[in-house]
Order: structure tokens, then C-alpha cells, then sequence
């Protein structure tokens, strides 16, 4: 199904059929149930939208994450002191095992 752009108004969405889509469906009256399962959505134009218990995961974790701080400023602060006064200690094994934990997850 093609959907045309061009007659967007505050909302609407003008659904064009194909000639298959005009033809297999010409004998079949659209019935909306009244009842609809979780996590599914109707249109205006009676088409449906199901998401699956993954996305619903998904968008859950998406509004968990939303919550922290992209950067933790006061982290960020102290390893800056710690550079600054050349007390910044870095731990070559722990390193170098982040480095081939990242490598695995990556590469399998």
C-alpha cells in the first residue's frame, strides 16, 4: 500500500490502493470489532497496528534510559582533577579486558 505525502494535513494520512489490493478486497466488507487486544491501535481508516511484546520491551527500557543523564558530570569532574593533578591511575589488565569483552560482543 502507497500512502501519498502530499495531502498531509493536521493528522491525516490519505491511504492509495493498488489495483490488487482494489480487487481483493472488493467483496469483503470492513468490520471493526469493538474490542481491540492490548497494544493494538485503530486508525481512522480501520488498519491496525500490533507491537509485539519485544518493541513494548523495548520502549519501556527507551523511557527507563530517558531518566539518567547522558553524561555523568561528576564523574567526568573528578577523573578531571585526577588528570589535573596526576593522580589518574590506569589499570592495564581491567583495560585490556574491557577491550576483548568488547571485542567479543561485538565480533561473537
Amino acid at each position: 500500500m502507497s500512502v501519498d505525502f502530499n495531502g498531509i494535513g493536521q493528522g491525516s494520512v490519505t491511504p492509495q490502493r493498488t489495483t490488487a489490493d482494489r480487487s481483493g478486497n472488493a467483496g469483503k466488507a470492513s468490520s471493526a470489532p469493538d474490542s481491540q487486544p492490548q497494544g493494538q491501535t485503530r486508525g481512522t481508516s480501520g488498519e491496525s497496528v500490533s507491537l509485539s511484546s519485544q518493541a513494548k520491551n523495548l520502549k519501556q527500557l527507551e523511557q527507563k534510559l530517558g531518566d539518567y543523564p547522558e553524561m555523568d558530570d561528576d564523574r567526568i569532574a573528578e577523573i578531571r582533577s585526577a588528570l589535573e593533578n596526576g593522580t589518574y591511575k590506569i589499570d592495564a589488565e581491567k583495560l585490556a579486558q574491557k577491550m576483548l569483552e568488547m571485542d567479543q560482543s561485538i565480533f561473537g
